[in-house]
């Protein structure tokens, strides 16, 4: 089949490569368009516009604004039978899936109709699910809601971060898309319906979702931690400045002086644990840490750097 693909970050990148790789003709990419990215805001392409340059020079690449009759004119002189999304970000009209006789699926990193939406990896961490997976759907007008084509599921065990996990489904999307590609093209895909009574939803996370409110439970502040690495990062004040944590573990008090500090004190420096800190619930021990403007270190390195830790306030 001859299929356009759309996608931008880099969890999108193996399932292009695997498309390039297939019996499938990719007829051109469909990807955002430059940005300002790194310290000096230079434009850059995205990493899926990238890849596919390098893999195949003169393949095709769109990046535009908007999907208006210009660019609508341009995706039909490429004759595509089908649209392959993954992690594209927008919402195709009636008039753009028109193009595509053979229709549109989209890959989402979740088990639909669980986490429909634009972050459904850091919401599975920070819900502490047990398991989530990646799903390939139809595309449908309403976000998400697509018949399931294929699924399969990824156990969870409490340690990934968003970055970990996104690797994981990147790599179990590509091979689910190629497969799904080849059902349709032989006619033996089968699509299942959505269960909208189990839906649920997850919505952006925006730079300022990683402070820290230490009067929240431990495992909840740990799932906080992970589900922001590494954007936008945890964080949290110390002496008026702005700290992230980078790593963290959750341990259970240890006498009636842990139990009686208010949330966010640093009760010590264990040589062992990390920096402990009392939360509303167990302690959190600090394992990593970066000081605005600094690199990031080691908790013993921090805190040898830092005078009175010990019986300071993290927070506002």
């Amino acid at each position: 089949m001859r299929v356009l693909f759309a996608g931008s970050p880099a969890i999108a990148v193996p399932a292009l490569e695997a498309l390039l790789a297939s019996s499938h003709e990719a007829v051109g990419v469909l990807t955002n368009p430059d940005a300002p990215r790194g310290r000096g805001l230079a434009l850059s392409r995205t990493e899926v516009a990238e890849r596919a340059a390098a893999l195949a020079p003169g393949l095709p690449i769109l990046s535009p604004a908007r999907l208006g009759p210009e660019e609508r004119a341009a995706v039909e002189a490429l004759r595509p039978d089908l649209l392959a999304v993954f992690a594209y970000g927008t919402i195709f009209g009636p008039r753009f899936l028109s193009l595509f006789p053979r229709g549109g699926i989209n890959v989402h990193p979740s088990l639909l109709p669980r986490w429909r939406g634009c972050a459904p990896i850091p919401f599975a961490i920070l819900n502490r699910d047990a398991e989530t997976g990646v799903s390939v759907q139809r595309l449908e007008r309403r976000m998400d809601t697509g018949d399931i084509l294929a699924r399969e599921r990824i156990p969870l065990d409490g340690s990934e971060t968003t970055g970990s996990l996104s690797e994981t489904a990147a790599v179990l999307g590509a091979r689910l898309l190629v497969r799904v590609l080849d059902d349709i093209e032989a006619g033996r895909e089968r699509g299942e319906p959505q269960d909208e009574a189990g839906a649920s939803y997850s919505s952006a996370i925006a730079k300022d979702d990683g402070r820290i409110d230490w009067s929240r439970p431990s495992a909840e502040i740990d799932a906080l931690v992970r589900a922001c690495d590494p954007w936008p990062g945890a964080w949290t004040m110390l002496g008026g400045e702005r700290l992230a944590v980078l790593g963290m573990a959750v341990h259970p008090a240890e006498g009636p002086e842990d139990e009686a500090a208010e949330p966010g004190t640093v009760l010590r420096v264990d040589k062992s644990k990390g920096i402990m800190v009392k939360t509303g619930m167990a302690l959190a021990a600090i394992t990593r840490l970066q000081a605005r403007g600094k690199r990031p270190l080691p908790f013993r390195d921090f805190a040898n750097g830092v005078r009175g830790l010990p019986g300071s306030r993290l927070g506002p």
